[in-house]
Protein backbone atom coordinates (compact mmCIF):
# COMPACT_ATOMS: atom_id res chain seq x y z
CA UNK A 1 0.00 0.00 0.00
CA UNK A 2 1.41 3.52 -0.99
CA UNK A 3 2.24 5.54 2.05
CA UNK A 4 1.34 9.39 0.84
CA UNK A 5 1.28 12.97 3.14
CA UNK A 6 -1.94 12.85 4.90
CA UNK A 7 -3.17 16.22 3.45
CA UNK A 8 -6.31 15.69 1.43
CA UNK A 9 -5.54 16.85 -2.31
CA UNK A 10 -3.20 14.11 -2.27
CA UNK A 11 19.16 16.43 22.01
CA UNK A 12 20.83 18.66 22.87
CA UNK A 13 19.43 21.47 25.42
CA UNK A 14 20.31 25.35 26.03
CA UNK A 15 19.04 25.39 29.89
CA UNK A 16 17.24 27.76 31.08
CA UNK A 17 14.29 29.01 33.18
CA UNK A 18 10.71 29.06 31.80
CA UNK A 19 9.48 32.42 32.23
CA UNK A 20 5.86 31.67 33.33
CA UNK A 21 3.00 34.68 33.41
CA UNK A 22 1.69 35.19 36.64
CA UNK A 23 -2.03 35.27 37.47
CA UNK A 24 -3.45 38.42 35.71
CA UNK A 25 0.38 39.12 34.18
CA UNK A 26 0.39 40.12 30.32
CA UNK A 27 1.28 37.31 27.93
CA UNK A 28 2.82 37.09 25.02
CA UNK A 29 0.96 36.50 21.49
CA UNK A 30 0.98 36.47 18.32
CA UNK A 31 2.50 39.60 16.42
CA UNK A 32 3.56 39.00 13.29
CA UNK A 33 2.38 40.09 10.44
CA UNK A 34 0.09 37.36 9.22
CA UNK A 35 -1.41 36.71 12.22
CA UNK A 36 -5.29 37.24 11.68
CA UNK A 37 -4.99 34.42 9.59
CA UNK A 38 -3.31 32.02 12.16
CA UNK A 39 -6.68 31.35 13.90
CA UNK A 40 -5.72 27.72 15.18
CA UNK A 41 -3.50 29.19 17.67
CA UNK A 42 -5.25 30.88 19.66
CA UNK A 43 -7.50 28.27 19.85
CA UNK A 44 -4.78 25.65 20.55
CA UNK A 45 -4.49 28.14 23.83
CA UNK A 46 -1.05 27.72 22.44
CA UNK A 47 0.94 30.62 24.65
CA UNK A 48 -1.02 31.62 27.05
CA UNK A 49 1.44 30.06 29.70
CA UNK A 50 4.36 32.55 28.88
CA UNK A 51 5.17 36.34 29.88
CA UNK A 52 7.11 37.88 27.22
CA UNK A 53 9.65 36.96 26.18
CA UNK A 54 9.39 33.76 26.38
CA UNK A 55 12.29 31.65 27.36
CA UNK A 56 12.61 27.93 27.68
CA UNK A 57 15.12 25.53 26.49
CA UNK A 58 15.83 23.91 23.27
CA UNK A 59 14.16 21.25 21.75
CA UNK A 60 14.87 19.48 18.74
CA UNK A 61 11.48 18.12 16.78
CA UNK A 62 11.93 16.32 13.22
CA UNK A 63 10.11 16.91 10.49
CA UNK A 64 9.86 13.44 8.40
CA UNK A 65 8.29 14.38 5.11
CA UNK A 66 9.09 16.12 1.67
CA UNK A 67 11.80 18.43 2.80
CA UNK A 68 12.13 22.04 2.85
CA UNK A 69 12.23 24.85 1.54
CA UNK A 70 15.55 25.66 3.94
CA UNK A 71 15.86 29.00 2.52
CA UNK A 72 12.60 30.41 3.65
CA UNK A 73 13.08 33.92 5.34
CA UNK A 74 10.67 31.95 8.24
CA UNK A 75 13.17 28.96 8.50
CA UNK A 76 16.43 30.76 9.33
CA UNK A 77 18.14 29.94 12.12
CA UNK A 78 15.63 27.53 12.62
CA UNK A 79 16.93 24.61 11.22
CA UNK A 80 19.47 22.25 13.37
CA UNK A 81 20.21 19.74 10.68
CA UNK A 82 18.78 17.89 7.40
CA UNK A 83 19.08 14.59 5.12
CA UNK A 84 17.71 13.60 2.40
CA UNK A 85 16.32 10.00 2.01
CA UNK A 86 15.46 10.28 -1.37
CA UNK A 87 18.45 9.78 -3.78
CA UNK A 88 19.69 12.82 -5.45
CA UNK A 89 17.11 15.62 -4.58
CA UNK A 90 18.45 17.91 -1.33
CA UNK A 91 16.34 18.16 1.75
CA UNK A 92 17.05 21.75 1.18
CA UNK A 93 14.56 21.52 -1.70
CA UNK A 94 10.94 20.89 -1.53
CA UNK A 95 9.06 20.71 -5.04
CA UNK A 96 6.21 19.06 -3.28
CA UNK A 97 5.32 21.69 -0.74
CA UNK A 98 3.97 19.11 2.32
CA UNK A 99 7.04 19.25 4.47
CA UNK A 100 7.42 23.34 4.16
CA UNK A 101 3.75 23.69 5.18
CA UNK A 102 4.25 21.03 8.15
CA UNK A 103 7.77 22.80 9.26
CA UNK A 104 6.27 26.47 9.33
CA UNK A 105 3.18 25.21 11.96
CA UNK A 106 5.85 23.91 13.97
CA UNK A 107 8.52 26.36 13.81
CA UNK A 108 8.07 29.49 11.89
CA UNK A 109 10.03 31.96 13.17
CA UNK A 110 7.64 33.80 15.42
CA UNK A 111 9.68 37.14 16.38
CA UNK A 112 11.35 38.38 12.77
CA UNK A 113 8.58 39.97 12.24
CA UNK A 114 7.48 38.09 9.00
CA UNK A 115 4.90 36.08 7.84
CA UNK A 116 3.52 33.41 10.53
CA UNK A 117 4.56 32.19 14.10
CA UNK A 118 5.61 28.89 14.57
CA UNK A 119 3.80 27.29 17.38
CA UNK A 120 7.28 25.88 18.99
CA UNK A 121 9.12 28.81 19.74
CA UNK A 122 12.07 27.10 21.38
CA UNK A 123 12.12 24.24 18.25
CA UNK A 124 15.10 23.66 16.45
CA UNK A 125 14.18 21.48 13.55
CA UNK A 126 15.63 18.01 11.76
CA UNK A 127 14.60 17.65 8.45
CA UNK A 128 13.91 14.57 6.74
CA UNK A 129 13.48 14.18 3.40
CA UNK A 130 11.51 10.58 2.34
CA UNK A 131 8.70 12.24 0.03
CA UNK A 132 9.66 12.73 -3.65
CA UNK A 133 7.62 15.16 -5.67
CA UNK A 134 4.59 12.86 -6.29
CA UNK A 135 3.38 12.92 -2.45
CA UNK A 136 4.37 9.25 -2.23
CA UNK A 137 7.05 8.38 0.57
CA UNK A 138 9.79 7.10 -1.26
CA UNK A 139 9.77 3.70 0.56
CA UNK A 140 9.13 2.26 3.94
CA UNK A 141 12.83 1.77 4.39
CA UNK A 142 13.01 5.36 3.93
CA UNK A 143 10.51 6.69 6.35
CA UNK A 144 12.24 3.98 8.89
CA UNK A 145 15.96 4.81 8.32
CA UNK A 146 14.63 8.73 8.93
CA UNK A 147 13.52 7.88 12.19
CA UNK A 148 16.82 6.35 13.41
CA UNK A 149 18.50 8.97 12.20
CA UNK A 150 15.86 11.47 13.74
CA UNK A 151 16.87 9.82 17.18
CA UNK A 152 20.74 9.96 16.36
CA UNK A 153 20.40 13.77 15.86
CA UNK A 154 18.74 14.59 19.25
CA UNK A 155 15.41 14.41 18.47
CA UNK A 156 12.88 14.73 21.04
CA UNK A 157 9.63 14.85 18.83
CA UNK A 158 9.42 13.32 15.50
CA UNK A 159 6.20 14.35 13.13
CA UNK A 160 4.92 12.00 11.15
CA UNK A 161 2.00 13.37 8.58
CA UNK A 162 1.91 10.83 6.55
CA UNK A 163 0.71 7.00 6.44
CA UNK A 164 -0.51 4.41 5.18
CA UNK A 165 -3.63 2.35 5.26
CA UNK A 166 -5.30 0.27 7.93
CA UNK A 167 -8.19 -2.24 7.61
CA UNK A 168 -8.26 -4.69 9.67
CA UNK A 169 -10.50 -6.32 7.51
CA UNK A 170 -8.43 -6.57 4.79
CA UNK A 171 -5.16 -7.87 4.63
CA UNK A 172 -4.62 -6.90 1.05
CA UNK A 173 -5.06 -3.15 1.80
CA UNK A 174 -3.51 -3.16 5.26
CA UNK A 175 -0.19 -1.73 5.31
CA UNK A 176 0.89 -2.73 9.17
CA UNK A 177 4.91 -2.94 8.67
CA UNK A 178 6.82 -4.37 11.67
CA UNK A 179 9.69 -2.16 10.21
CA UNK A 180 7.69 0.86 10.99
CA UNK A 181 6.99 -0.49 14.75
CA UNK A 182 10.29 -1.28 15.13
CA UNK A 183 11.64 2.04 14.39
CA UNK A 184 9.15 3.44 16.42
CA UNK A 185 9.44 1.35 19.44
CA UNK A 186 13.45 2.31 19.24
CA UNK A 187 12.48 5.69 19.05
CA UNK A 188 10.27 5.67 22.21
CA UNK A 189 13.36 4.00 24.00
CA UNK A 190 15.22 6.50 23.76
CA UNK A 191 12.96 9.61 25.11
CA UNK A 192 11.49 10.85 21.36
CA UNK A 193 7.54 11.08 21.49
CA UNK A 194 6.15 10.18 17.87
CA UNK A 195 3.21 12.68 16.52
CA UNK A 196 1.39 11.43 13.58
CA UNK A 197 -1.85 12.53 11.48
CA UNK A 198 -4.78 10.01 11.73
CA UNK A 199 -4.92 10.27 7.85
CA UNK A 200 -7.68 10.78 5.48
CA UNK A 201 -10.34 9.30 4.17
CA UNK A 202 -9.15 10.01 0.81
CA UNK A 203 -6.91 7.83 0.62
CA UNK A 204 -8.99 4.63 1.94
CA UNK A 205 -12.38 3.02 0.25
CA UNK A 206 -14.80 4.83 1.75
CA UNK A 207 -15.24 8.34 3.47
CA UNK A 208 -15.25 8.67 6.55
CA UNK A 209 -13.11 6.08 7.12
CA UNK A 210 -12.99 3.75 10.91
CA UNK A 211 -9.74 3.04 11.14
CA UNK A 212 -6.54 4.93 11.67
CA UNK A 213 -3.73 4.87 9.40
CA UNK A 214 0.14 3.32 10.46
CA UNK A 215 2.22 4.30 12.23
CA UNK A 216 -0.99 6.73 14.29
CA UNK A 217 -2.25 2.94 15.37
CA UNK A 218 1.02 1.45 16.70
CA UNK A 219 1.66 1.74 20.18
CA UNK A 220 3.32 4.89 22.23
CA UNK A 221 2.39 6.97 18.63
CA UNK A 222 -0.10 9.98 19.22
CA UNK A 223 -2.64 9.82 16.90
CA UNK A 224 -4.21 13.45 15.77
CA UNK A 225 -7.22 14.29 14.05
CA UNK A 226 -8.69 17.74 12.76
CA UNK A 227 -11.44 19.71 13.60
CA UNK A 228 -12.60 22.66 11.46
CA UNK A 229 -12.93 26.43 13.28
CA UNK A 230 -16.13 26.00 13.83
CA UNK A 231 -15.23 22.91 16.13
CA UNK A 232 -16.66 20.14 13.98
CA UNK A 233 -14.90 17.36 12.68
CA UNK A 234 -14.36 16.74 8.73
CA UNK A 235 -16.00 13.63 6.86
CA UNK A 236 -12.22 13.20 5.86
CA UNK A 237 -10.74 12.75 9.12
CA UNK A 238 -10.21 8.74 9.77
CA UNK A 239 -12.15 7.93 12.76
CA UNK A 240 -11.04 4.88 15.44
CA UNK A 241 -12.43 3.99 19.16
CA UNK A 242 -8.92 3.38 19.93
CA UNK A 243 -6.12 5.40 18.41
CA UNK A 244 -7.73 8.35 17.64
CA UNK A 245 -5.94 10.29 20.76
CA UNK A 246 -6.51 13.65 20.07
CA UNK A 247 -7.91 16.72 17.96
CA UNK A 248 -6.55 20.12 16.56
CA UNK A 249 -7.32 22.38 13.29
CA UNK A 250 -6.82 20.55 10.51
CA UNK A 251 -9.11 22.41 7.90
CA UNK A 252 -8.49 25.70 6.78
CA UNK A 253 -5.00 26.05 7.89
CA UNK A 254 -2.80 29.20 6.69
CA UNK A 255 0.66 28.33 6.93
CA UNK A 256 4.06 28.59 4.57
CA UNK A 257 4.65 27.96 1.21
CA UNK A 258 7.58 26.48 -0.66
CA UNK A 259 8.69 29.26 -2.53
CA UNK A 260 9.01 27.05 -5.72
CA UNK A 261 4.99 26.84 -5.70
CA UNK A 262 4.30 30.36 -5.52
CA UNK A 263 1.84 31.45 -8.16
CA UNK A 264 3.75 33.66 -10.47
CA UNK A 265 0.39 34.83 -11.93
CA UNK A 266 -1.19 36.67 -9.09
CA UNK A 267 0.62 40.44 -8.85
CA UNK A 268 0.01 39.86 -4.97
CA UNK A 269 1.70 36.70 -4.60
CA UNK A 270 5.07 38.27 -5.86
CA UNK A 271 7.59 36.94 -3.17
CA UNK A 272 4.49 36.16 -0.94
CA UNK A 273 6.09 32.51 0.30
CA UNK A 274 2.28 31.45 2.10
CA UNK A 275 -0.40 29.22 1.38
CA UNK A 276 -2.52 31.20 -0.19
CA UNK A 277 -0.10 31.95 -2.64
CA UNK A 278 0.27 28.40 -3.84
CA UNK A 279 -1.62 25.42 -5.78
CA UNK A 280 -5.39 24.41 -5.21
CA UNK A 281 -4.27 22.14 -2.06
CA UNK A 282 -2.65 24.06 0.03
CA UNK A 283 -5.10 27.29 -0.52
CA UNK A 284 -7.59 25.54 2.36
CA UNK A 285 -4.77 23.93 4.52
CA UNK A 286 -7.08 20.64 5.10
CA UNK A 287 -6.26 17.73 6.86
CA UNK A 288 -5.14 15.55 9.51
CA UNK A 289 -1.11 16.68 8.10
CA UNK A 290 -1.80 19.87 9.32
CA UNK A 291 -3.30 18.78 12.43
CA UNK A 292 -0.49 16.93 13.87
CA UNK A 293 2.51 19.35 13.80
CA UNK A 294 0.24 21.49 15.80
CA UNK A 295 0.57 18.78 18.98
CA UNK A 296 4.08 18.00 17.46
CA UNK A 297 4.90 21.54 18.74
CA UNK A 298 3.22 21.66 21.84
CA UNK A 299 4.86 18.53 22.62
CA UNK A 300 8.07 20.49 22.32
CA UNK A 301 7.03 23.27 24.46
CA UNK A 302 6.27 21.00 27.13
CA UNK A 303 9.45 19.05 26.93
CA UNK A 304 10.60 22.27 27.16
CA UNK A 305 8.81 23.00 30.48
CA UNK A 306 10.43 19.74 32.22
CA UNK A 307 13.12 18.27 30.03
CA UNK A 308 13.12 14.98 32.51
CA UNK A 309 9.62 13.98 31.19
CA UNK A 310 8.76 10.82 29.10
CA UNK A 311 7.28 10.82 26.19
CA UNK A 312 4.28 8.30 27.86
CA UNK A 313 4.02 11.10 30.35
CA UNK A 314 4.02 13.79 27.63
CA UNK A 315 1.71 12.41 25.45
CA UNK A 316 -0.93 11.65 28.80
CA UNK A 317 -0.75 15.16 29.40
CA UNK A 318 -1.37 16.30 25.85
CA UNK A 319 -4.25 13.74 25.82
CA UNK A 320 -5.87 13.53 29.52
CA UNK A 321 -5.77 17.45 29.18
CA UNK A 322 -7.06 18.30 25.88
CA UNK A 323 -10.69 19.94 26.05
CA UNK A 324 -13.79 17.55 25.37
CA UNK A 325 -15.03 17.91 21.75
CA UNK A 326 -18.81 17.74 22.00
CA UNK A 327 -22.17 18.91 20.96
CA UNK A 328 -22.16 21.81 23.65
CA UNK A 329 -18.86 23.32 21.36
CA UNK A 330 -19.65 22.25 17.90
CA UNK A 331 -19.38 18.60 17.23
CA UNK A 332 -23.00 17.33 16.95
CA UNK A 333 -21.45 13.57 16.37
CA UNK A 334 -18.87 13.87 18.55
CA UNK A 335 -19.67 11.83 22.12
CA UNK A 336 -19.30 13.23 25.40
CA UNK A 337 -16.21 11.98 26.82
CA UNK A 338 -13.56 9.76 24.98
CA UNK A 339 -14.86 8.96 20.98
CA UNK A 340 -13.81 7.94 17.69
CA UNK A 341 -13.39 10.99 16.20
CA UNK A 342 -11.56 13.13 18.90
CA UNK A 343 -9.54 10.69 20.80
CA UNK A 344 -9.38 12.84 24.66
CA UNK A 345 -10.78 15.79 22.77
CA UNK A 346 -9.06 19.33 21.06
CA UNK A 347 -5.87 19.92 21.77
CA UNK A 348 -5.06 22.44 25.01
CA UNK A 349 -1.58 23.48 25.41
CA UNK A 350 -2.28 25.94 28.12
CA UNK A 351 -3.79 22.99 30.42
CA UNK A 352 -0.94 20.90 29.39
CA UNK A 353 1.61 23.21 30.55
CA UNK A 354 -0.63 23.95 34.09
CA UNK A 355 -0.30 20.36 34.57
CA UNK A 356 3.46 20.02 34.35
CA UNK A 357 4.27 23.14 35.69
CA UNK A 358 2.61 21.40 39.28
CA UNK A 359 5.00 18.47 39.28
CA UNK A 360 2.02 16.08 40.77
CA UNK A 361 -0.34 13.78 39.36
CA UNK A 362 1.77 12.93 36.40
CA UNK A 363 2.12 8.97 35.98
CA UNK A 364 5.09 7.21 37.18
CA UNK A 365 7.47 6.15 34.20
CA UNK A 366 7.37 2.71 33.48
CA UNK A 367 10.85 1.65 33.74
CA UNK A 368 10.31 -1.59 31.22
CA UNK A 369 8.83 0.53 28.50
CA UNK A 370 8.66 -0.18 25.77
CA UNK A 371 7.89 -4.25 26.03
CA UNK A 372 4.99 -4.75 23.75
CA UNK A 373 5.94 -7.90 21.73
CA UNK A 374 7.28 -11.43 22.31
CA UNK A 375 10.77 -11.59 21.26
CA UNK A 376 14.20 -10.39 21.80
CA UNK A 377 15.38 -6.52 20.68
CA UNK A 378 13.80 -2.97 21.81
CA UNK A 379 10.43 -3.84 21.16
CA UNK A 380 10.63 -7.10 23.00
CA UNK A 381 10.48 -8.79 25.88
CA UNK A 382 11.98 -7.79 29.21
CA UNK A 383 13.70 -10.23 30.88
CA UNK A 384 11.69 -10.71 34.16
CA UNK A 385 12.87 -13.26 36.91
CA UNK A 386 11.83 -15.80 38.02
CA UNK A 387 11.61 -15.54 41.05
CA UNK A 388 10.97 -11.55 41.07
CA UNK A 389 7.83 -8.57 41.66
CA UNK A 390 7.78 -5.59 39.44
CA UNK A 391 5.47 -2.67 39.50
CA UNK A 392 4.52 -1.23 36.03
CA UNK A 393 1.97 -0.13 34.15
CA UNK A 394 -0.82 -0.50 31.39
CA UNK A 395 -2.83 2.05 29.34
CA UNK A 396 -5.76 1.20 27.60
CA UNK A 397 -5.49 3.80 25.04
CA UNK A 398 -1.79 3.41 24.52
CA UNK A 399 0.27 0.79 26.14
CA UNK A 400 -2.71 -2.11 26.60
CA UNK A 401 -0.09 -4.92 26.84
CA UNK A 402 3.40 -5.84 28.32
CA UNK A 403 5.25 -8.62 27.42
CA UNK A 404 8.18 -10.36 29.69
CA UNK A 405 10.57 -13.32 29.14
CA UNK A 406 10.89 -16.08 31.45
CA UNK A 407 13.60 -18.98 30.90
CA UNK A 408 11.89 -22.51 32.22
CA UNK A 409 13.17 -25.50 32.39
CA UNK A 410 11.59 -28.58 31.18
CA UNK A 411 9.43 -29.93 34.17
CA UNK A 412 9.41 -26.65 36.08
CA UNK A 413 6.57 -25.27 37.60
CA UNK A 414 6.09 -21.40 36.97
CA UNK A 415 3.37 -19.36 39.10
CA UNK A 416 2.57 -15.77 38.20
CA UNK A 417 0.36 -13.15 40.00
CA UNK A 418 -1.27 -9.83 38.77
CA UNK A 419 -2.30 -7.68 41.65
CA UNK A 420 -3.23 -3.46 41.94
CA UNK A 421 -5.81 -3.56 38.89
CA UNK A 422 -9.60 -3.56 40.11
CA UNK A 423 -11.01 -1.15 37.82
CA UNK A 424 -10.13 -3.03 34.49
CA UNK A 425 -10.43 -6.35 33.29
CA UNK A 426 -6.66 -7.32 33.01
CA UNK A 427 -5.68 -11.13 32.56
CA UNK A 428 -1.97 -12.75 31.68
CA UNK A 429 -1.02 -15.31 29.36
CA UNK A 430 1.63 -17.50 29.02
CA UNK A 431 3.12 -18.08 24.90
CA UNK A 432 5.38 -20.84 24.39
CA UNK A 433 9.41 -20.38 23.71
CA UNK A 434 8.39 -20.62 19.75
CA UNK A 435 6.55 -17.78 19.48
CA UNK A 436 8.19 -15.22 17.17
CA UNK A 437 5.60 -12.30 18.25
CA UNK A 438 2.46 -10.89 18.88
CA UNK A 439 -0.53 -9.28 17.12
CA UNK A 440 -2.88 -7.84 19.84
CA UNK A 441 -3.64 -11.35 21.93
CA UNK A 442 -2.43 -13.49 19.00
CA UNK A 443 0.75 -14.78 18.15
CA UNK A 444 2.24 -15.03 14.44
CA UNK A 445 3.75 -18.54 15.63
CA UNK A 446 3.77 -20.47 18.72
CA UNK A 447 0.77 -21.03 21.21
CA UNK A 448 -0.96 -20.17 24.27
CA UNK A 449 -0.11 -22.89 26.87
CA UNK A 450 -1.57 -21.03 30.06
CA UNK A 451 -4.44 -18.33 30.89
CA UNK A 452 -4.79 -16.68 34.22
CA UNK A 453 -7.53 -17.48 36.19
CA UNK A 454 -9.16 -14.65 39.15
CA UNK A 455 -8.67 -15.45 42.46
CA UNK A 456 -10.29 -12.73 44.84
CA UNK A 457 -8.96 -9.56 43.60
CA UNK A 458 -5.63 -11.28 41.39
CA UNK A 459 -5.36 -12.87 38.42
CA UNK A 460 -3.16 -15.87 39.09
CA UNK A 461 -1.33 -18.31 36.46
CA UNK A 462 0.92 -21.91 36.52
CA UNK A 463 2.25 -24.28 34.28
CA UNK A 464 4.29 -26.91 34.43
CA UNK A 465 7.07 -26.38 31.30
CA UNK A 466 6.53 -29.39 28.71
CA UNK A 467 10.51 -27.96 26.89
CA UNK A 468 12.71 -25.72 28.08
CA UNK A 469 13.21 -22.86 26.28
CA UNK A 470 11.76 -18.71 27.06
CA UNK A 471 8.36 -18.62 27.69
CA UNK A 472 6.48 -14.93 26.87
CA UNK A 473 4.20 -13.85 29.80
CA UNK A 474 1.72 -10.91 28.56
CA UNK A 475 -0.35 -8.51 30.56
CA UNK A 476 -3.42 -7.33 29.06
CA UNK A 477 -6.01 -4.79 29.61
CA UNK A 478 -9.22 -5.46 27.75
CA UNK A 479 -11.72 -3.37 28.66
CA UNK A 480 -11.63 0.33 28.96
CA UNK A 481 -11.31 1.76 32.66
CA UNK A 482 -13.67 3.70 34.72
CA UNK A 483 -10.71 6.25 35.02
CA UNK A 484 -8.59 8.11 32.80
CA UNK A 485 -5.59 7.18 34.20
CA UNK A 486 -2.70 4.91 33.66
CA UNK A 487 -2.97 1.89 35.78
CA UNK A 488 -0.37 0.59 38.21
CA UNK A 489 -0.06 -3.18 38.88
CA UNK A 490 2.17 -5.81 40.55
CA UNK A 491 3.59 -9.11 38.80
CA UNK A 492 4.96 -11.56 40.62
CA UNK A 493 6.55 -14.31 39.47
CA UNK A 494 8.30 -17.48 41.09
CA UNK A 495 8.94 -21.33 39.96
CA UNK A 496 9.74 -24.59 41.64
CA UNK A 497 11.79 -27.39 40.22
CA UNK A 498 11.04 -30.44 38.38
CA UNK A 499 9.82 -33.25 40.31
CA UNK A 500 12.49 -36.01 39.95
CA UNK A 501 12.62 -38.74 38.14
CA UNK A 502 11.36 -42.04 40.06
CA UNK A 503 13.51 -44.57 39.70
CA UNK A 504 13.20 -47.89 38.17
Amino acid sequence: MTRRAAFVAVVALVVAAPVLAAAGAQTFGNTEPLAAKQWYLEQDHAWESWAYPPQLPEVKVAVIDSGIDAHHPEFVGQIAAGHSFVPGVSWRVDTDGHGTFVAGLIAANPFNGVGIAGLGFNVKLLIAKVVDSSGAVLSLTAETDAIYWAVAQGARVINLSLGGLRDPGDSMLDSYSALERKAIEYATSKGVLVVAAVGNGTEAPRIPWGYADYPAALPHVLGVAALRQDGSVPDYSDRDPIYVDMAAPGDGIFSTLARNLIDKTRPECAGDAYSECGPPEFHEGIGTSFAAPQVAAAAALLFGVDPTLTPDQVQWVLERFAKDVSPLNGCPRCLYGRDAMTGWGRLDVAAAVRMVTKHTGLPTPDAFEPNDDAGSGVAGAHPFGPPGTITASLDYWDDPIDVYSVRLTKGEAFYARLSGIAHATTSLILWDPATGGLEGVRAKTGRLVSASAVVGIQQRLSYRAGVAGIYYLQVTVGTPPRIRGVMPYHLSVATEPAAPAAKK
